[in-house]
C-alpha cells in the first residue's frame, strides 16, 4: 500500500531467555513491547510507556503528535509498567481491553479522503491465520468498520480505512503553531534498550491517566462551527457512519496547524494473547504488528 507515514506504532513480542538456577534449565518467555515513531524504521522509534499519563511526543517535518496507549492487565515491558489504568474503570470503557489515544497537529492540509488509519504486518501471516479468520474478517467489516480495506494474505498484509470513518473518537481542536519545521524525532523518552529492564520511573512519569479521556466533540466555538457546518454528528458511531459517504469525506479537510484528538479502542482484541484472533503471542511471535497514520497521496518511505 502506498502512502506517506506520519505516525507508526510497532507492537511485538520480545523473546527473553532466563535460566532456572534450581534446575539449571534455560527457558524462554514472550513479553509485549510497544514502540512508536514518525516512520516505519525501528531506528526512529522509542519505547512507548503503557498505562501512564506521559504521552510519547513525536515530531517530524510533517506532524507534531502525542500518543498514549493503555492495555488492560498489561504484562509486557518495561516490567515496571502499571498493569491497568483508571481509563478502564470509566463508565464508557469498562468493557474495553485497550486504548490507542493520540493528538496531532499537521504541518500541511490533508483532505479527509486521504488520511488513513490502519495496521499492517512486516511479514506474511497467511500461514498463521487461525481457523475461521475469513468469517471473522467479514464480520469485522460488516459490524465494526464497513470502510475497512486490505489484504491479509499479501506479502505485507494490511488493513486500513479513512481515519474519519475508522476511529472511535474524533475531537476537533483549535489552531496551534506546529513545530515540525524543527526536524526532531521522538526525544521525550529513553531508548528501547534502556527501558526493557526492571527500571524504576519517577512518580510523575508513572502517574496513571485519570480524567484525560478523549471524547467526541470540539474545543471552542470555531472548532464547533466546523462540525456544525459539515453536519458532523455528535455521536462517534454516527460520525463514523456519516463519513462512509464519499462526499462527506471530500468536504472535510484536516487543517494545518489545527489540533485533532483521537481514541481507538474495543473489547475484542486482547494484547495479552488469551482471546485475540490476530495477536496470539506464540502464533505471531516473529510478526510485529504496526499501527499507522498515513497520507495516502505521497510515496511510501519504507
Amino acid at each position: 500500500m502506498e502512502g506517506f507515514t506520519l505516525i507508526v506504532c510497532r507492537i511485538r513480542f520480545l523473546v527473553i531467555s532466563y535460566t532456572n538456577h534450581t534446575t539449571t534449565m534455560t527457558a524462554q518467555t514472550l513479553h509485549l513491547l510497544v514502540t512508536a515513531g514518525p516512520t516505519y524504521s525501528p531506528s526512529s522509534h522509542h519505547l512507548l510507556p503503557i498505562n501512564t499519563s506521559t504521552p510519547l511526543q513525536i515530531h517530524s517535518p510533517h506532524i507534531t503528535a502525542g500518543i498514549t496507549i493503555r492495555i488492560q492487565n498489561y504484562r509486557g515491558l518495561p516490567s515496571s509498567s502499571p498493569s491497568t489504568s483508571s481509563y478502564f474503570t470509566s463508565a464508557q470503557h469498562k468493557a474495553d481491553l485497550y486504548s490507542i489515544a493520540f493528538s496531532f497537529t499537521l504541518n500541511e492540509d490533508i483532505p479527509g479522503t486521504d488520511l488513513l488509519f490502519g495496521n499492517d504486518f512486516e511479514k506474511p501471516i497467511r500461514d498463521r491465520l487461525p481457523t475461521g479468520f475469513g468469517t471473522a474478517y467479514r464480520l469485522l467489516r460488516w459490524a465494526i468498520d464497513p470502510g475497512l480495506d486490505g489484504d491479509v494474505y499479501a506479502e505485507h498484509p494490511y488493513l486500513y480505512g479513512p481515519l474519519l470513518s475508522s476511529i472511535n473518537v474524533l475531537r476537533v481542536g483549535g489552531k496551534e503553531k506546529a513545530s515540525g519545521s524543527e526536524h526532531k524525532s521522538v526525544r521525550e523518552h529513553k531508548s528501547v534498550k534502556e527501558h526493557t529492564g526492571n527500571t524504576k520511573h519517577d512518580d510523575q512519569e508513572q502517574k496513571e491517566v485519570g480524567d484525560d479521556i478523549i471524547t467526541e466533540g470540539a474545543d471552542g466555538e470555531e472548532a464547533e462551527s466546523i462540525r456544525l457546518d459539515l453536519k458532523i454528528p455528535d455521536d462517534g458511531a454516527k460520525r463514523m457512519k456519516h463519513f462512509l459517504n464519499k462526499a462527506h469525506k471530500e468536504a472535510f479537510v484536516f487543517e494545518a496547524g489545527r489540533k485533532y484528538s483521537c481514541d481507538f479502542f474495543n473489547g475484542y482484541l486482547d494484547f495479552n494473547g488469551k482471546s485475540s484472533l490476530l495477536l496470539h503471542r506464540y502464533r505471531f511471535r516473529n510478526r510485529p504488528l504496526r499501527l499507522f497514520i498515513q497520507n495516502m497521496k505521497y510515496s511510501n518511505d519504507w
